[in-house]
């Protein structure tokens, strides 16, 4: 989990982007545009735990932000270990990093490493390199840009829009499998195959497909349907 910082309207009116991904996936699970506050890290996190599998060991790994341990207990309770990663800049360059175990044993850390298909370490370097895609793939978001966002509302819009698209139409190159690529959504089993707009556009809630996208891509739909 990480934020990504911009503003809207004026430059002194900062507001942050919360970012999440599920490594093994790639899927961006949940987002939140806003005060980079109590309140809405506590949002963002109980999103995640509501998109997730019940009764499993979240590995969670953050930069150092000071609400991260607080609301990961609040929120998943003991089914959780915690990582921080915090680093030292001078002059636009790192100089020190420092790695903290912050939430859990460390035989527990050993064992959840071990397992890890990614990573021997604590990192951040896979919700960093998603901002990166992010910022890419957002006018909006582009440094030095005049093509800022005026307002909140449709900076939501347009981040849940984009989401949709990374989870579900864009292929990922980290999931090439043969001559197989697959999205984010292929990979973590929410869908069979790669949606176009045209599918996202015109997709009807029957039975069948309520039950496989209701609970990752309502926000998102909503979103398209005031967009449209």
């Amino acid at each position: 989990m990480d934020e990504i910082r911009t503003f809207t309207g004026r430059k002194d009116r900062s507001t942050w982007i919360f970012t999440t991904i599920d490594v093994w996936s790639r899927l961006w699970p949940a987002a939140l545009v806003g005060r980079r506050s109590y309140r809405n890290t506590r949002a963002v996190l109980r999103d995640v735990r509501n998109r997730m599998l019940r009764r499993r060991t979240v590995f969670i790994v953050t930069d150092g932000f000071d609400y991260y341990p607080r609301v990961v207990r609040e929120v998943f309770g003991p089914m959780c270990l915690l990582g921080q990663v915090l680093k030292t800049r001078r002059n636009d360059r790192i100089t020190t990093v420092e790695r903290r175990q912050t939430v859990g044993t460390p035989e527990q850390f050993e064992e959840a490493l071990a397992k890890s298909e990614d990573s021997a370490t604590l990192n951040t370097s896979f919700v960093e390199r998603l901002n990166l895609t992010i910022r890419q793939g957002s006018a909006y978001l582009t440094r030095r840009t005049i093509a800022n966002c005026r307002r909140k509302d449709r900076l939501d819009d347009h981040v849940e829009l984009l989401r949709c698209h990374y989870n579900f139409v864009r292929p990922h190159r980290a999931l090439k499998f043969g001559r197989e690529i697959r999205t984010p959504a292929m990979q973590a089993g929410l869908t069979n195959r790669q949606m176009t707009f045209r599918d996202v556009f015109s997709w009807m809630p029957t039975p069948i497909r309520l039950t496989i996208f209701v609970v990752t891509i309502e926000r998102q739909l909503s979103c398209v349907g005031r967009a449209a």
